[in-house]
């Protein structure tokens, strides 16, 4: 018999705000955290904006010296790691190390890393490589940092998946602690690829928007003016816990994780499956995992990139899987406020519908101004919503034809 998985412990950095309390009041308010980006000059951009984290410090946590030995994506998912950590209350001094582990997704890894060694090699020459390179940059460099933090021995690994990084691991770090692998897991996902490279495949490949004068209106999910999507960075990163061991040690409890789905699209690198066909299975796999009817789903934070092909292929998808039941739903993508974190998205989208669950408030889909007539389900156009949540979906979907859908519940008896 399968365990039963809670969340007792949420971290985020972001654009918006780096304190999940914090970010969760202005997610409610429509606020945005895209701006101009102040990381690099962007004079011969075509895109010049994106959802940057400004006076990035992580000198609260972790030193100087050992901050300088992590690209910045790592750095991200550590302080949202420690912040989840302190939250959920759990001393892991007294855990048995084995029975905890950490599994992040990132879709890119170091990619500042690379890009500032690589102008060194050019530059200097190969004698001067930083003997750090390979530690920094690699995918795996997260969930490594976080594990050697606590100690933690348990089940420790890596996704790599593209935007369906962090719910494909959020998927692996649950099955772990349903098959008895660990107790607890600390999971979600990190991504920091504002830099000149990360920037310019990206527009190159005219993915982004280009809305130089109005950073803000950007990101505009399902609105029939959406022009691409905003790049982003940050993390979300959590504790999931069997539920029996959070009840031992009187954790508060924010959500059960009940269900977890992936597919593959097998079509094309870079375009969804115009219908939305791999997509729609991922979530009709979650529902089954939960035990689920379409009908006990209230809320679904859409992946909702802005992109036009993206948007109306997860329409198409949901109607699919809802039936009737899909314009009851209440949808909405908070891409459109914190931008396309890539890799990292689906770990802050999941403590976004944790605290949907805990608090019966739906955040707003912003720069919904002119609906799509393609995309015509409610998305909550730029204002929240009260509403009883009792289950929320979540989707992620990443180039390669990646498709991974989590929900999350209410605790049951």
């Amino acid at each position: 018999m399968k365990r039963r998985v809670v969340v007792t412990g949420l971290g985020a950095v972001t654009s918006i705000s780096c304190q999940v309390e914090d970010l969760w009041k202005r997610l409610l308010a429509g606020e945005s955290g895209i701006r101009d980006i102040k990381l690099f000059d962007t004079a011969r951009f075509s895109v010049r904006f994106g959802g940057e984290i400004t006076e990035w410090d992580a000198s609260a946590y972790f030193g100087s010296k050992e901050a300088k030995r992590m690209d910045r994506f790592a750095q991200f998912a550590l302080v949202a790691a420690i912040d989840a950590v302190r939250d959920s209350g759990i001393d892991f001094s007294r855990e048995d190390s084995f029975r905890c582990g950490v599994i992040l997704g990132s879709g890119i890894g170091g990619l500042h890393e690379i890009e500032d060694q690589h102008r060194r090699l050019l530059e200097k020459g190969p004698d001067k490589v930083s003997v750090f390179t390979i530690p920094k940059l690699m995918a795996n460099a997260a969930s490594g940092h976080v594990s050697i933090q606590w100690g933690l021995r348990g089940p420790n690994t890596a996704v790599a998946t593209a935007c369906a990084s962090a719910t494909n691991a959020i998927g692996d770090a649950l099955k772990a602690i349903q098959y008895g692998e660990a107790d607890v897991m600390i999971s979600g996902g990190a991504e920091a690829a504002i830099t000149p490279m990360g920037v310019a495949a990206f527009s190159n490949m005219h993915a982004l928007s280009e809305r130089n004068d109005e950073p803000t209106k950007a990101s505009r999910p399902f609105d029939k003016d959406r022009s691409g999507f905003v790049i982003s960075e940050g993390a979300g990163v959590f504790l999931l816990e069997e539920l029996e061991h959070a009840k031992a040690r009187g954790a508060k409890i924010y959500a059960e994780l009940v269900g977890y789905g992936a597919t593959g699209d097998g079509g094309h690198i870079t375009q969804p499956d115009e219908r939305g066909a791999g997509a729609a299975r991922a979530m009709q796999s979650a529902l089954a995992a939960a035990g689920l009817n379409p009908t006990d789903i209230d809320y679904i934070n859409a992946h909702g990139t802005s992109t036009p092909l993206g948007d109306k292929a997860e329409t198409l998808a949901v109607k699919h899987v809802f039936g009737d039941h899909a314009k009851k739903l209440s949808v909405s993508s908070t891409k459109s406020q914190l931008g396309h974190m890539l890799g990292a998205s689906g770990g802050v989208e999941f403590v976004i519908c944790a605290l949907a669950i805990r608090d019966g408030l739906i955040p707003p889909t912003i720069n919904l101004d002119t609906p799509d007539p393609e995309c015509d389900l409610d998305y909550t156009p730029n204002k929240l919503r009260e509403r009883r949540v009792t289950f929320a979906q979540s989707n992620s979907f990443g180039f390669g034809g990646h498709n991974a859908s989590v929900i999350l519940g209410k605790l049951r008896d």
